[in-house]
């Protein structure tokens, strides 16, 4: 099977050229446009501060505040902050970098991309909000779904890894607190790290633009393609259910589940953030399996509520 679905694809590639052509620059324009100009400073900037030692501001600011709330190290809020404000990847890229720089353990790392790898506020409100629902009413409840489900199921996620303790304990929260040198390698380090990850980021959304066109252009009158198709990719996704549902409770529940899913995109994308931090990935994906349920399902509540 795993020699023949290349060869597949290979052919149908060949027999779509302009789907191949069409999702290629569309996965290009996208991450150019939007993805690179949003991630790259944000991850690069969190970089800097994990070598230089400027987590301890974070972990002065918010430390104690998400300890008592999620139950995490000092260092470990940074995380957080970073993974419900700048999108994905950048909460398991955080959380990865944490961890190998030894500032916090893997079981806290894994704990904490099972809750804080989300999409971005403004992501949320411009694109999902803005455009695909084209309703500004929809701003707060969409908002406190896709944030406070991530929210609640941290406090059974927690159980998994806290193993009988109160709250993590990072084995870095000494060692996070000293400041380094900051000097000319520190910042390149930190800018290749930061553009060899938003290049893969980028490379993720070509592939699976160009995967979802040809799917498309074969599946042309098969109605499993257009179940399938809009979870390949996040963006182009919610444009097919918004276009494909009639039902506006169910096109709601559907668009907040792929939301809070993210797509097999971003999945992958995360997945290679994960790589040689020792988190495991599975068990992500199937937290976030778990969140999109309980986001779809709150949004068909709250439909059927107002």
């Amino acid at each position: 099977m795993k020699r023949i679905l290349p060869v597949c694809l290979f052919f149908a590639m060949l027999a779509a050229p302009e789907a191949v052509f069409r999702g290629a620059q569309d996965g290009l324009l996208l991450w150019f446009r939007t993805v690179f100009p949003t991630l790259f400073p944000f991850i690069a900037v969190s970089g800097i501060m994990i070598s230089t030692g400027g987590l301890s501001v974070i972990s002065t600011l918010f430390g104690r505040l998400f300890s008592a709330i999620f139950a995490t190290s000092e260092n470990g809020s940074f995380a957080v902050v970073t993974g419900f404000l700048c999108g994905y990847p950048a909460g398991a890229k955080t959380a990865a970098d944490l961890v190998r720089a030894e500032k916090i353990t893997r079981e806290e790392g894994a704990y904490l991309v099972s809750f804080c790898n989300n999409l971005s506020p403004g992501f949320i409100i411009n694109y999902i909000v803005l455009n695909i629902l084209d309703n500004k009413e929809f701003l707060i409840p969409t908002l406190v779904i896709l944030n406070g489900i991530p929210v609640i199921l941290s406090f059974p996620f927690r159980r998994m890894y806290l193993k009988g303790n109160r709250r993590f304990s990072g084995p870095g929260e000494k060692s996070g607190n000293a400041c380094n040198v900051f000097d000319f390698s520190v910042f390149d380090n930190c800018l290749t790290d930061s553009a060899c990850a938003v290049v893969k980021v980028g490379l993720y959304i070509i592939a699976f633009s160009v995967l979802a066109a040809v799917a498309e252009y074969v599946g042309k009158g098969i109605s499993f393609s257009s179940v399938f198709l809009p979870f390949l990719e996040i963006t182009n996704g919610l444009q097919m259910i918004r276009d494909m549902i009639p039902h506006p409770g169910i096109r709601y529940a559907v668009i907040l589940g792929l939301a809070s899913f993210g797509g097999l995109c971003s999945a992958m994308q995360t997945k290679s953030m994960l790589s040689g931090s020792g988190i495991p990935f599975f068990p992500y994906f199937i937290q976030k399996l778990t969140a999109a349920a309980a986001a779809s399902f709150t949004g068909l509540l709250y439909i059927n509520c107002i």
